[in-house]
């Protein structure tokens, strides 16, 4: 079991709620200042933030799987770090790439049918994309192969894997190894959905099929002015 599920924090919390349910996806928990939204592919961590705080306005690279050490033996066999480890919130497995960047996997919780499968209220066309900075894509792309994703494309500027529960792991290029920012596919018409921002009163536009939506963090400075929705190119897993 594998799934997209990046971490979002920020200080804006209630408009980021917004904004996704918005997008047409769904919450799932609701945590105080921890909620989690699925989409119809992969799912989004929201953890609230104070004005300020180092991670306020960023996204972190993670995915969700059906049994950590299970996992962790996997992947060490497939030839790539994955320690086990138990934090203040509960057990993970930390997985290291040859790039220096480390990402955390967490346990994912079952439907209430039995399943892995997220809420079939949500949007079946909208797809979470957790990305990764990479200077080294083709090293990268090969941790995420040992993890279980699925490879979609690869070049030297990037790479996008599906997952067999949900979402897209994407790698690109960039100087430093770092995280990257959230970022949607869509497998349909961006128009209803711009419709449907509209109507939540978000501000965003169409440019050469691709959905710019305004980012809440961007008056912050330190985020990027928009979230970015492109048209879905394979369907992910």
């Amino acid at each position: 079991m594998l799934r997209a599920r990046p971490i979002h924090y920020t200080s804006h919390f209630k408009q980021w709620a917004t904004l996704l349910q918005a997008l047409g996806l769904v919450k799932t928990v609701d945590d105080g200042d921890w909620q989690e939204f699925d989409a119809g592919s992969g799912r989004v961590a929201l953890g609230r933030l104070e004005h300020g705080h180092p991670l306020d306005g960023y996204t972190i690279f993670s995915v969700e799987v059906g049994n950590l050490e299970e996992f962790a033996r996997r992947t060490e066999e497939d030839g790539t770090q994955a320690e086990l480890d138990e934090a203040s919130y509960g057990p993970t497995a930390r997985i290291s790439a040859d790039d220096g960047f480390e990402f955390f996997a967490f346990p994912a919780s079952r439907a209430a049918d039995g399943s892995w499968a997220t809420s079939s209220d949500a949007d079946p066309a909208l797809t979470v994309v957790a990305t990764w900075v990479s200077p080294l894509v083709a090293f990268s792309a090969n941790v995420l192969r040992n993890i279980g994703a699925r490879q979609r494309t690869e070049d030297d500027e990037s790479a996008t894997f599906t997952t067999k529960n949900g979402g897209i792991l994407q790698i690109i290029h960039g100087a430093d190894a770092t995280n990257g920012d959230l970022a949607f596919e869509y497998d349909g018409e961006l128009e209803p959905l711009l419709e449907r921002l509209k109507a939540a009163d978000i501000e965003a536009r169409i440019t050469e099929d691709v959905l710019y939506v305004a980012n809440p963090d961007a008056v912050s400075g330190a985020a990027p002015a928009s979230i970015v929705v492109e048209k879905s190119r394979v369907t992910a897993a």
